[in-house]
């Protein structure tokens, strides 16, 4: 994967992290009210807004760090995710998902200081 396509893989997840915080806050605010589902979806986006970050500035590192990259996206996906489907739809069966998208998002900062040059 080239870094631009990185970059921009990176910058339109944030776009869509700003695009579904409005969303939850305007659209959506009664049903996640209604699903005391509030907080979830403010972590969600929360956590993907900070990582979508964190993908923009991986994305301009030379070489491109491929797997601490692909870490924060899945993690992004797997984390942000489940919380946004478990927000709108109350299935409680993704719960579990949610850690394992905390596991790589942890996997990808541990690699991305053990990685790090001077």
């Amino acid at each position: 994967m080239s870094p631009a396509l990185a970059f921009r893989i990176a910058a339109l997840l944030g776009f869509l992290g700003v695009a579904l915080g409005a969303f939850g806050a305007h659209w959506l605010k009664d049903l996640l009210v209604k699903n005391a589902a509030l907080d979830y979806w403010k972590t969600a986006v929360l956590y993907h807004l900070t990582h979508a970050v964190a993908l923009l500035f991986v994305a301009s590192r030379t070489p491109l760090p491929l797997a601490t990259w692909f870490l924060f996206v899945l993690g992004i996906v797997l984390f942000s995710g489940s919380l946004y489907l478990m927000a709108v739809t109350q299935w409680r069966w993704l719960g579990p998902v949610t850690p394992l998208g905390g596991l790589c998002l942890l996997a990808g900062w541990l690699l991305l200081a053990l990685n790090a040059r001077s």
